[in-house]
C-alpha cells in the first residue's frame, strides 16, 4: 500500500515538474505571427552565357582515333535559378536580402505571405558584407523592425523565419552561441563580425531575418557550416548594425565605401607576445605596411601591435577589419599601439577601400562592370614584386560576378602577369589597353599569381 502511495506521489511530482519546466519555456507564437508578413520569398534567375571550349594543351600527342573527343565544342547559354529569403524594411517597398541570393541576376521576383508577387529592382549590392537592397513597386507594406545587435547576449533566444528548401515562411528557434565570429569570405576578406547561433538554417533561409524575443531584427542569416548541405547547428547572421550602415549607403549612392588602413596583420601567440614584451596575447600585429597607405602616412610600421582603434579594444587581429571597415573614408581615428616595449598613441586618417569607388548599382548593363574581363586592377607594390621575383604586374582589387574573370576563378588579390602573350601590364591603364585588344568567342590564356603560386587559366569574352 505504501509503495503504491509513494509511486503515485512520485508520478505527481514528476508531472508537476515537467509542467513547470514547460511553462518556463518562451512562447514564440505571437512573435512569429506578428512578424511573418514582413518576411518575403525571393526567386532569382541569372543568365549564364555560353562559351566555347578548345582542345587542351598537348592534344596533338593523343592518338588520331581519340583526338576527336578533344575537339572544340560549344556550351550553350543556360539559366541558373536561386531561391532565398528577405524582409521588408519600409512601407514603400525596400527589401533586404543576401548578395549571394540575387547577385548577377537578370530577373528577381519577391513573394509576400499573402501570395502577392512583385518584380524587384536591385538598388545596390555589397559583396563584402553579402548584402543586397531591393525595391518593389508597392505601398503600405508590413515592415520588420530593426533592433540593436550590440545588446544581444550569448544564450539569448532568437527566431529565424524564411523559406528553407523553398518551404515558405518556416520558423526555427535557438539561442545565440557566440558573437563577433570572424569568418573570411570567398575572397579572404573579413569585414563582418557574425552572430553565431544554433538556429536551424538551411539553403533558402539566406537573406532572411533573425529576430530577438522583442520581435526586432538583430541579424540577417547568411552562412552555415555543414557537411551534408543541411543544418548541423552552426549558423551565422550579419549583425543588424553592419546591415543598417550598408543599407543606408546603398540607398543613398548604390555602393558602399569602407575605411582602409593598408596593413597586413596577424594574431599574436604566447611566444610572440613574450618576445615583443607584451604581458599577454592580444592585439593585431602589423606584419607589413603598404607603401603610400593611410597606415604608412600615420607612422605605423611593421612590428607595431595595434591594441585599440577608434576607441575599440582589439583583442585579436580579426577584429581590426570590423572596426576599420565601418568607418567612412577620411575619418580621423585615434589608435593605441605597442612599440619598443611601451604603449603609444597616434591618429590615423582612414582611407577608402581600393576599388570601392567603381562598385555601381547592379542591374545597369549598359557598361559591363570591370571592363570586358570583369576586374578592377591596381599597381603592385615594389615589395610584393620583389618577393615574387617579378618585374611588373597588376593586382586584382575587385572581381565582378558573372564576368569572364569570375567564371575563370580569379579572385581579388591575384596578380596578373600575362594575358594571351601580351607583356605584363604595369598599371590599370596598360591593362585596359591590353583588354581592348582581346578577341571574343575564343579561349584566352591568362597567367597570374594566387597566394604566391603561379597559375594558368583560360577565360572567354562573349561577342
Amino acid at each position: 500500500m505504501l509503495k503504491r502511495v509513494y509511486s503515485a506521489v512520485l508520478m505527481l511530482a514528476m508531472g508537476l515538474g515537467a509542467a513547470a519546466a514547460w511553462a518556463s519555456l518562451p512562447d514564440f507564437t505571437e512573435l512569429i505571427e506578428t512578424n511573418s508578413p514582413a518576411v518575403v520569398k525571393i526567386h532569382a534567375v541569372e543568365r549564364v552565357p555560353g562559351r566555347t571550349l578548345g582542345p587542351p594543351p598537348g592534344h596533338q600527342e593523343v592518338p588520331e582515333f581519340f583526338r576527336r573527343f578533344f575537339e572544340q565544342y560549344e556550351i550553350p547559354e543556360r539559366q541558373a535559378q536561386s531561391m532565398g529569403s528577405g524582409f521588408i524594411i519600409s512601407k514603400d517597398g525596400y527589401v533586404v536580402t543576401n548578395h549571394h541570393v540575387v547577385g548577377g541576376s537578370q530577373q528577381i521576383s519577391v513573394q509576400l505571405i499573402d501570395r502577392r508577387e512583385f518584380t524587384a529592382e536591385v538598388v545596390g549590392v555589397d559583396q563584402r558584407s553579402d548584402l543586397a537592397l531591393l525595391k518593389i513597386d508597392a505601398t503600405d507594406l508590413p515592415v520588420a523592425r530593426l533592433g540593436d545587435a550590440d545588446d544581444l547576449k550569448v544564450g539569448e533566444w532568437v527566431v529565424a523565419i524564411g523559406s528553407p528548401f523553398g518551404l515558405d515562411y518556416s520558423a526555427s528557434v535557438g539561442i545565440v552561441s557566440a558573437i563577433g565570429r570572424s569568418i573570411p569570405n570567398q575572397r579572404g576578406e573579413n569585414y563582418v563580425p557574425f552572430i553565431q547561433s544554433d538556429v536551424a538554417i538551411n539553403p533558402g533561409n539566406s537573406g532572411g531575418p533573425l529576430f530577438n524575443m522583442r520581435g526586432e531584427v538583430v541579424g540577417i542569416n547568411s552562412q552555415i557550416y555543414t557537411r551534408s548541405g543541411g543544418s548541423i547547428g552552426l549558423s551565422f547572421a550579419i549583425p543588424v548594425g553592419v546591415a543598417r550602415d550598408v543599407i543606408d549607403q546603398l540607398k543613398e549612392k548604390g555602393r558602399v565605401d569602407r575605411g582602409w588602413l593598408g596593413v597586413y596583420i596577424q594574431d599574436i601567440d604566447r611566444d610572440l607576445a613574450q618576445s615583443l614584451g607584451l604581458n599577454r596575447s592580444h592585439g593585431a600585429l602589423v606584419a607589413q605596411v603598404e607603401p603610400g597607405s593611410p597606415a604608412q602616412r600615420a607612422g605605423l610600421r611593421a612590428g607595431d601591435v595595434i591594441l585599440e582603434f577608434n576607441g575599440r579594444t582589439i583583442a585579436e587581429s580579426a577584429e581590426l577589419p570590423h572596426v576599420v571597415g565601418l568607418l567612412a573614408p577620411g575619418t580621423e581615428a585615434p589608435a593605441v599601439i605597442f612599440r619598443d616595449g611601451k604603449r603609444q598613441s597616434l591618429t590615423v586618417k582612414v582611407g577608402g577601400m581600393p576599388g570601392e569607388e567603381t562598385q555601381v548599382t547592379q542591374g545597369d548593363e549598359t557598361d559591363r562592370q570591370g571592363g570586358r574581363v570583369g576586374v578592377d586592377v591596381a599597381p603592385v607594390d615594389a615589395d610584393t614584386l620583389a618577393t615574387l621575383n617579378l618585374d611588373s604586374g597588376v593586382v586584382i582589387s575587385e572581381v565582378y560576378p558573372g564576368t569572364p574573370a569570375d567564371e575563370a576563378g580569379l579572385v581579388a588579390g591575384d596578380i596578373i602577369v600575362e594575358v594571351m602573350g601580351f607583356p605584363a601590364p604595369t598599371s590599370p591603364e596598360e591593362f585596359a589597353e591590353i583588354e581592348a585588344q582581346l578577341p571574343t568567342g575564343k579561349p584566352i590564356a591568362i597567367r597570374f599569381y594566387h597566394r604566391g603560386r603561379a597559375l594558368f587559366r583560360t577565360l572567354q569574352i562573349d561577342p
